[in-house]
């Protein structure tokens, strides 16, 4: 099946379950206020789960560039949003992301565009957390990567226990930013001199 026909596939089944979704809650599909719901709402997870459709390499389109920095570089406080994966509804939170170069730094566009890729998809945003770190990883071949987001869930706040002030803050440190506190604590270090700044 060709991804045009498997898209098409898709968009019918999404449409058919938010009309059986709306008879579900006892509402009726067919009223006006309803009646391009299921519409609106196939366009609206085709837009929030876009990550599926896309791949980290062609992410990079080969902006990697040759260069001798070895110091960090941090790219902080990029801003996401994702889907959990358990209610399907919204987490929202910023990402900082930091690597030690090995020969290589990548196009500063790049790592918003990496972890945007991941978070548009049904996530958990511990999973969410490593992914990014690991692309990073593979991808640009650094001594190491931080990877720390913070996100309040939707989740949390307005059903279950419902606190809507509680956030989560997870993290994945590969290579150095593991082996070597004084990198990790320069990471954290440097995130709080930019909320500073800012």
């Amino acid at each position: 099946m060709n991804s045009t026909l498997a898209k098409v596939n898709r968009e019918q089944i999404l449409h058919e379950s938010v009309r059986n979704i709306l008879e579900g809650v006892g509402e009726d599909p067919f009223r006006e206020g309803l009646l391009d719901t299921p519409k609106r709402v196939t366009k609206m997870f085709s837009e929030l789960l876009v990550g599926y459709e896309q791949d980290a390499t062609e992410l990079l389109n080969g902006a990697l560039f040759d260069i001798e920095h070895s110091e960090m570089v941090v790219v902080s406080d990029i801003e996401f949003q994702s889907l959990c994966e358990h209610h399907m509804l919204p987490f929202l939170g910023v990402a900082h992301v930091a690597y030690v170069p090995h020969r290589k730094i990548v196009g500063l566009s790049k790592i918003p565009r990496i972890v945007e890729m991941y978070s548009r998809r049904l996530q958990v945003q511990e999973r969410m957390t490593r992914q990014i770190a690991e692309a990073i990883s593979t991808l640009i071949e650094p001594l190491g990567v931080g990877v720390i987001t913070s996100a309040s869930h939707m989740c949390s706040a307005i059903r279950g226990v419902k606190k809507p002030a509680s956030k989560m803050t997870t993290s994945s440190m590969l290579g150095v930013f593991k082996s070597d506190p004084a990198v990790k604590a320069d990471f954290i270090n440097q995130i709080s001199i930019s909320k500073m700044i800012a």
